[in-house]
């Protein structure tokens, strides 16, 4: 799915002009990754969280020559899926995640 494709389901789902879709999608986008550039995370309930994971510095390997090179410590975006994601793709249907 492409980000046009998106924003066509969320004009027919919310009844929306494609305009006004994609002004709430890049709005959605630009929150998200807005809250990551802050370091804080972005949890959306039922499907997933996003946050931001810092990479050590580490010696590596140049592919071609085989030379050391030194790779230097980075900030890099993770998602870690919700257990409704998980079992909607795993083809079990919504379930109720909540205790009672």
């Amino acid at each position: 799915m492409t980000k046009a494709d998106l924003v066509d389901h969320v004009a027919a789902d919310a009844k929306l002009t494609k305009r006004e879709a994609e002004a709430a999608v890049d709005a959605a986008i630009a929150a998200i990754t807005g809250a990551l550039r802050r370091g804080s995370e972005v949890t959306l309930s039922g499907f997933g969280k996003f946050h931001v994971a810092e990479r050590p510095a580490r010696e590596g390997r140049h592919p071609g020559t085989g030379a050391p090179l030194h790779i230097p410590a980075s900030r890099v975006p993770r998602f870690a899926p919700g257990a409704r994601l998980r079992a909607a793709v795993r083809g079990a249907g919504p379930r109720d995640t909540r205790t009672t």
